[in-house]
């Protein structure tokens, strides 16, 4: 096999933190389009989630070059 058990663990928590990142960007707006909601630009929607979404790709990357130990 191309890829050893180390490779799938760190494929999973790379797709952990993309999926954590999304997950941080939902919310924010308003349901009346009249009131504008300043939760829509906190820390958490344009700082933390975009990095959170960067870093499992990041880490998507090592675990392809991950090399298994035999």
């Amino acid at each position: 096999m191309p890829f050893g058990k180390q490779n799938y663990v760190i494929v999973l928590i790379g797709i952990a933190l993309i999926v954590l990142g999304f997950l941080f960007m939902l919310g924010g707006g308003s349901s009346d389009p009249d009131v504008f909601n300043e939760k829509m630009f906190d820390f958490q929607r344009i700082t933390l989630a975009p990095i959170l979404v960067l870093a499992g790709f990041v880490v998507e990357i090592v675990a392809i070059f991950w090399k298994k130990n035999n």
